[in-house]
């Protein structure tokens, strides 16, 4: 167990979770054109080992900002690949998988930067001045997962149902795919997430623009 207590940030525990998922990740792309099911699982297995490498860090003291960093761009990118491949199944809707790329790219940057020039190691970390819904949605794990789990399920769904609805659910009209079914359940909270990331976005660049009007101050003062 003493690669445990190693002090190589790049062998700690949780960057060597986010390095498979990023295989695994890969490993979807490739099933991603053809193979819808496939495709699903290793996105999905990539999603789950999300929950386990903040855990690895806490639990065994192995909170970096490479691997905060490592983290965050691992989670925007693999959303991005996904989104981009809805563009193609999905023409009509390209707009809006643009708009939400673009919100989810620029909310989580702006965050992550305006945290570390506050002093904090992760985009994940809020003092108590921080905006309260932001707080909230940060500070409380089990809704975070939610939100995001249903984020990651909702784009997943929307590719996955292109090709099926799914196993059939009920009796005679009253029948929906199991895709269709968690599309549906997973939207409302999808789109209350995408609205988490513009109001993101607005506080970090509060955040940021009060940081210089602190800094140009002490610079005239000086």
């Amino acid at each position: 167990m003493d690669f445990l207590k190693t002090d190589n940030i790049f062998l700690f525990v949780p960057n060597i979770i986010d390095y498979l998922r990023v295989v695994t990740l890969f490993v979807s792309f490739y099933y991603m054109p053809d193979d819808p099911l496939k495709c699903c699982f290793w996105y999905l297995f990539s999603g789950l080992l999300d929950a386990f490498d903040g855990h690895a860090a806490r639990t065994l003291n192995q909170g970096s900002r490479l691997g905060a960093l490592l983290d965050m761009l691992t989670d925007r990118c693999a959303t991005m690949c996904l989104m981009g491949a809805l563009c193609y199944f999905y023409p009509k809707y390209m707009l809006f998988f643009q708009f939400s790329m673009f919100v989810d790219i620029i909310s989580h940057w702006f965050h992550f930067y305006g945290s570390l020039m506050k002093g904090a190691s992760s985009h994940k970390q809020l003092d108590l001045s921080a905006n309260p819904i932001l707080r909230h949605y940060y500070h409380n794990k089990i809704n975070l997962f939610v939100m995001c789990a249903a984020n990651e399920l909702f784009y997943c769904m929307l590719y996955l149902t292109y090709f099926t609805p799914g196993p059939m659910l009920g009796v005679g009209w009253f029948s929906v795919g199991l895709w269709n079914l968690i599309l549906y359940l997973s939207a409302p909270l999808s789109l209350i997430k995408l609205g988490i990331s513009i109001l993101q976005f607005y506080a970090a660049c509060h955040n940021i623009a009060a940081i210089d009007m602190e800094e140009r101050k002490a610079a005239k003062e000086k």
